[in-house]
């Protein structure tokens, strides 16, 4: 059914003229016509008896008039839903305690009258992130992105923003627990426990290639229990470490007594990228990329980065 034609159907009902309701609508009375006449036809059903003073309802008419006004309601409700600004900013990030989610964080506790809607896309690489981006079904994601822009979906703008220096995490029996700062040099040797990381996906790139730099051993077997479990296994154990970033902020109880290791000479940071698209009209996104702008942290000194890794805008 034509929206406008049932819009224009309403207006001849409560002008009770047809050139009256063509005024309102700034068409032509010979427009208002031709839709309410297909409008019959789509129906079946004469909905107005023309008179010498005017149009009035039939009974068909009559019946149908509440539902069209409440098509229209309907109508403008579907539209509010998606115009900008009138729905919650929909950002994808992979973990809820790391970096870029605490950077959503500052967001909101600084703009906290705009509807943030964070969700973690189930089982999502960079690539059927982008692709959700791209499709709307989400208006923003953190990403470390190791393809060139060539490759990407076209319409989709990728922003280094958010740069964040891996640090060793190590329980109070490890040999290095007592280090004040270490170089990756250091960890040559040591077991670097990360399970859960994935072929195909981008923090397999990053971690592919920080190997193949540094000799290090990263050990990605066994089950991913999550988190928690991996905390637990650190802190009881005398050579198991995992790698966090300087922004993430797991929690674990006081008796595990974790230690965070800062990594110098060089720094590996990982390269978080905001990603969007570009006809994105929502104005929270515009926002919150001001936002992770004037937020953004020196470039470490001494970094170490994947050679793909975007520059910095």
């Amino acid at each position: 059914m034509d929206i406008e034609a049932v819009r224009t159907f309403v207006a001849v009902a409560d002008a009770g003229q047809f050139q009256e309701a063509a005024v309102d609508l700034r068409i032509t009375q010979q427009a208002v016509s031709k839709r309410v006449a297909n409008l019959e036809r789509d129906l079946g059903v004469t909905l107005f008896a023309r008179t010498a003073r005017g149009a009035r309802l039939t009974l068909d008419g009559q019946a149908f008039l509440p539902h069209a006004r409440e098509l229209l309601r309907a109508a403008e409700r579907a539209a509010a839903s998606v115009r900008p600004g009138e729905r919650a900013l929909r950002v994808d990030v992979l973990n809820r305690r790391i970096a870029p989610a605490m950077a959503l964080r500052d967001f909101y506790r600084a703009h906290p009258a705009i509807e943030l809607d964070v969700v973690t896309l189930s089982d999502a690489n960079a690539a059927t992130a982008i692709e959700a981006v791209r499709a709307g079904e989400i208006d923003a994601t953190f990403r470390a992105v190791p393809v060139p822009d060539r490759a990407l979906p076209d319409g989709i703008v990728v922003e280094r923003t958010l740069d964040d220096p891996l640090q060793l995490l190590v329980g109070p029996s490890h040999p290095l627990a007592a280090a004040r700062s270490l170089t990756p040099a250091d960890l040559a040797g040591h077991r670097i426990w990360i399970p859960g990381i994935r072929r195909g996906t981008e923090w397999a790139a990053y971690y592919d290639e920080l190997t193949a730099a540094f000799d290090l051993r990263i050990d990605a077997i066994g089950p991913n229990f999550g988190t928690e479990a991996l905390l637990d296994a650190i802190a009881d154990s005398t050579d198991l470490a995992t790698l966090v970033g300087t922004g993430d902020r797991y929690i674990w109880p006081a008796t595990h007594d974790l230690r965070r290791i800062p990594l110098h000479g060089p720094t590996p940071v990982y390269p978080h990228s905001f990603v969007r698209r570009a006809g994105n009209r929502h104005p929270s996104l515009t926002a919150l990329r001001r936002h992770l702008v004037s937020a953004r942290r020196a470039t470490v000194a001494e970094a170490w980065m994947p050679g793909w890794a975007r520059p910095r805008g």
